[in-house]
C-alpha cells in the first residue's frame, strides 16, 4: 500500500470537507483510482471538468501514483469560462444544505433563493416510512447541467446549484437542493421555480415510496409532449 496527500482548492474544499487529506491506495494506483475512491458517497459530479496535479505538475488520470506523492484537485480557476457559475451533482450521502447555500453566495449577489425538497411523513393520507430514489445517472447529470446553464441564460442569474440525493432517504431528509444566486430577487425566484418544475418533468430520476402498508413507485409527472413517446393507441388515433 502507498499513501498520498490530497490537496483541495476552491469549492472542492467544501466537497471534501478539508483542504488536505491523506489517502491510502494499492501499489500502482492511478489518479483515476484515487478520484474514484474520493468520490465514494459524495457528489462526485463535482469532479468533472477539474484538473489534477501530481507534485505540482499537471497529470492525466492514467498517471501512476507513488508513495508520498502530493495530488492537487484543481477546480476551474476564477475568471475562467466555467468559473463556479454552477454546481450540479447526484449524491448518496446527506446533502449539507447550509454548506451549499453559503458556497453559492458572492459579494455581487443581492438575492439567494433556495428550494429544499424534503421527505414528508405522508402521501395522500398514507403514512410514509422512507423513500428510495434511483436515476439513469449519466443522463440525469447531463440534463441537470443543461438545465442549470439554460436557467443562467434565460433568467440572467449568476449561479445555480442543483444536487439530488439517490438511495434511501428517511423522513425529514433533503432529497433535492436548488440554490440560485442573482443580483436581483425576481430573476432568482423565477429561475428557482423553473428549475424544480422542469427537473421534475424531464430528468430521469424515480421515487419509490414505502408506507406502513406497502410500497409503490410514484407516478410522477408526464414527460412534455415534445419528448414523450406516444402509446400505440394514441398513435393509431392521430
Amino acid at each position: 500500500m502507498i499513501q498520498v496527500r490530497v490537496l483541495c482548492f476552491g469549492v472542492l474544499k467544501d466537497w471534501l470537507g478539508a483542504s488536505a487529506v491523506t489517502v491510502e491506495l494499492p501499489e500502482g494506483a492511478t489518479v483515476a483510482e484515487l478520484l474514484a475512491r474520493l468520490g465514494e458517497g459524495r457528489a462526485e459530479g463535482l469532479l468533472r471538468g477539474i484538473a489534477v496535479s501530481v507534485n505540482a505538475e499537471f497529470a492525466s488520470v492514467a498517471h501512476a501514483l507513488n508513495e508520498g506523492d502530493e495530488v492537487g484537485l484543481l477546480p476551474p480557476v476564477s475568471g475562467g469560462s466555467q468559473g463556479l457559475e454552477q454546481v450540479v451533482a447526484l449524491c448518496s450521502e446527506p446533502i449539507q444544505v447550509e454548506k451549499w447555500i453559503n458556497a453559492a453566495k458572492q459579494g455581487e449577489d443581492g438575492a439567494v433563493v433556495v428550494f429544499d425538497g424534503i421527505v414528508r411523513n405522508n402521501t395522500r393520507g398514507r403514512a410514509s416510512l422512507f423513500l428510495d430514489y434511483e436515476a439513469y445517472e449519466e443522463m440525469a447529470e447531463k440534463q441537470m447541467r443543461e438545465l442549470a446553464s439554460e436557467a443562467r441564460t434565460r433568467f440572467g442569474v449568476r449561479h445555480v446549484t442543483m444536487i439530488h440525493r439517490l438511495g434511501r432517504l428517511d423522513v425529514g431528509e433533503t432529497s433535492v437542493l436548488i440554490v440560485v444566486a442573482s443580483a436581483h430577487r425576481v430573476q432568482a425566484f423565477e429561475a428557482c421555480r423553473w428549475l424544480i418544475d422542469t427537473l421534475k418533468k424531464t430528468v430521469p430520476i424515480w421515487k419509490r415510496e414505502t408506507f406502513a402498508d406497502g410500497a409503490v413507485w410514484a407516478a410522477g409527472e408526464a414527460f412534455p409532449a415534445e419528448i414523450a413517446v406516444k402509446s400505440p393507441e394514441a398513435a393509431y388515433d392521430s
